[in-house]
C-alpha cells in the first residue's frame, strides 16, 4: 500500500525483544510505501536501542545472522526499497525478523 500511515506487524526474535523490552510482536506506522527499509527506520525510531543490531548504522546493510521473511518468503536479498507483499503492507501478516542460526 501507499498513502497515508499503515500499521505493520513486525515480530522480532527473543534477544530483540528482550533489549526492546516489548513482549510479542510490535506495531508500527509506517508512512508511505512500505518497504524493508521503511519498516525498519520506524522500528528504529520507535525502539533506539536497536539501531546497529539489525542493521549496519554506517551501510545501512543486514548484519549477517538477520534475515526478513514476511508471507513464507525470505526476503533477506531483496533490495531495501522493495515493496512488501501487500498482507504485510495491510497488517494482515507480520514482518518477521529472524535471528539467524549457524554452526555445523
Amino acid at each position: 500500500m501507499t498513502g497515508g500511515a499503515e500499521v505493520i506487524r513486525v515480530a522480532l526474535p527473543a534477544h530483540l525483544r528482550t533489549l526492546a523490552r516489548v513482549h510479542g510482536e510490535v506495531e508500527l506506522q509506517v508512512t508511505g510505501q512500505v518497504t524493508q527499509c521503511s519498516v525498519l527506520d520506524a522500528l528504529e525510531a520507535r525502539y533506539p536501542m536497536l539501531r546497529g543490531t539489525i542493521r549496519d548504522q554506517r551501510t545501512g546493510k543486514r548484519r549477517a545472522f538477520i534475515r526478513f521473511f514476511a508471507c513464507e518468503q525470505d526476503l533477506s536479498h531483496d533490495r531495501p526499497d522493495t515493496p512488501l507483499p501487500e498482507a504485510v503492507a495491510a497488517g494482515a501478516e507480520p514482518y518477521l525478523i529472524v535471528g539467524a542460526m549457524a554452526g555445523g
